[in-house]
């Protein structure tokens, strides 16, 4: 009777885990009118993080969590996009959900809510913290210029505000969640209609060379097709391939880069220009990942920390729980390569260990240069700590650009044709220095 009970439980898990993740074959075509079940997930948890912005509300955020989880998986992993060219829409889907995930765990398990900075409980100001709602700009701990804080109305506009600043924030300024985030210096000016002119010609930048890089990596044969293909071809000589697979490893690198600073000037355009939001509010989303001299360096400050906190609720805290600091560091670099890797199993082509292998090698490597520190007494840097850098990055990290590119990632459409300048010129410019070539 037991043993016959834990198989009925077992299969019962096993059907509702694949009525929201069904095998590829299985999943719903995107269609006009799935798309609303598709976006089901938005309602609860919008309300989810409107709750985490009221005082005495744990219960209740605690019996919505399991819907808003339900809803946000299905909504990733159960219907995709059948037309090969948009795959990396299921790409896209399933980052967006781990995200949305983490941010309901964090809503739903912390009992106080989420607080901003100075609040006691949620629009609730310390006594002390008062001054700073009323007041002029100011600098943050780390010298970072913030924007002044307003106080809270009652009202269920505001809180609707609120709910909705708090579900986009991503690194936290200004909130509590967000203590120990690096955030980068502003070097655009912050008068408003300067600010939205740098970034508009930023984002026009950023927009022309992530499309003609796009443009570029479709012409590798395989890796630009939505069939996929190696970045190592075994058909060329071994000094030839590696060229060739550094070549599109640094084209994906920077298209990836450039796609990080396009959105995020586009979200900028919207929240400064649309929305009134300060300009103060929108640093930048990096801080010059190319200087950085050690691996530390590069993950805490350099590189972006738009994901630091899925990655420490999802692995970091659980970590801490059971092993301390060192936990924490492994739980978190675990977090970010199954956050990585599961997000790609969305695409319908399978998991690949080597994704989670890499950054959870992350872990050791930070644990190398701290032991360097403490043998040598100074921190890893200079030009050693620079082409340590460049080695993880440009060599070690070639494996997973390999991995999704044999997936499909490089033939997806990034760019829609019909606004990109690149595909109107790039296929023109190769044919005539073809005709060029072949005439000689």
């Amino acid at each position: 009777m037991c043993s016959h009970f834990i198989h009925e439980m077992i299969c019962g898990i096993h059907d509702f885990f694949r009525l929201l993740i069904p095998e590829p074959q299985n999943r719903i075509p995107i269609t006009p009118g799935v798309i609303p079940y598709s976006l089901s997930w938005t309602i609860p948890f919008f309300f989810l993080a409107y709750l985490a912005r009221r005082p005495e509300t744990y219960f209740i955020r605690l019996l919505l969590l399991p819907t808003v989880i339900a809803t946000t998986l299905a909504s990733a992993f159960r219907y995709h996009w059948t037309i090969p060219a948009l795959n990396v829409y299921n790409w896209g889907q399933g980052l967006a959900a781990e995200v949305i995930i983490a941010k309901a765990l964090e809503y739903a398990l912390t009992p106080e809510g989420m607080l901003r900075v100075g609040e006691s409980q949620p629009n609730q100001t310390k006594g002390k913290a008062k001054a700073e709602y009323n007041g002029d700009a100011r600098d943050d701990d780390e010298g970072h210029r913030v924007p002044p804080k307003k106080p809270q109305t009652s009202s269920f506009i505001s809180a609707f505000r609120d709910a909705i600043h708090l579900a986009h924030e991503m690194r936290g300024a200004g909130w509590k969640f967000g203590a120990g985030t690096h955030m980068p210096k502003t070097i655009r000016p912050l008068e408003r209609n300067q600010f939205l002119q740098k970034t508009l010609w930023s984002f026009i930048k950023h927009f022309l060379v992530l499309d003609l890089i796009e443009s570029i990596i479709k012409l590798f044969p395989g890796v630009g097709t939505p069939a996929g293909g190696s970045i190592f071809y075994q058909n060329l000589p071994i000094p030839q391939r590696y060229f060739v697979s550094t070549t599109i490893h640094m084209l994906t690198g920077t298209a990836l880069l450039s796609g990080f600073y396009m959105v995020y000037d586009l979200l900028t355009l919207f929240a400064v220009y649309g929305c009134n939001d300060s300009p103060y509010s929108w640093p930048p989303v990096m801080d010059h990942p190319w200087t950085a001299d050690s691996m530390h360096i590069f993950w805490a400050k350099r590189w972006h920390q738009l994901l630091k906190r899925t990655f420490v609720v999802c692995g970091g805290i659980p970590g801490k729980w059971i092993a301390g600091e060192i936990g924490a560091l492994f739980g978190t670099f675990i977090a970010s390569g199954l956050f990585h890797e599961c997000a790609i199993y969305a695409m319908g082509r399978g998991f690949d260990p080597v994704v989670p292998i890499f950054f959870v090698l992350q872990a050791p490597v930070l644990i190398l240069e701290r032991l360097w520190r403490t043998v040598l007494g100074r921190r890893l840097g200079g030009w050693a700590g620079r082409l340590w850098v460049y080695s993880m990055m440009f060599f070690f990290a070639q494996p997973i650009i390999d991995s999704w590119h044999k997936r499909g990632l490089g033939g997806g459409m990034v760019i829609p044709p019909f606004i990109s300048p690149a595909k109107v010129a790039l296929p023109l410019l190769v044919r005539a220095f073809n005709a060029t070539v072949l005439a000689k």
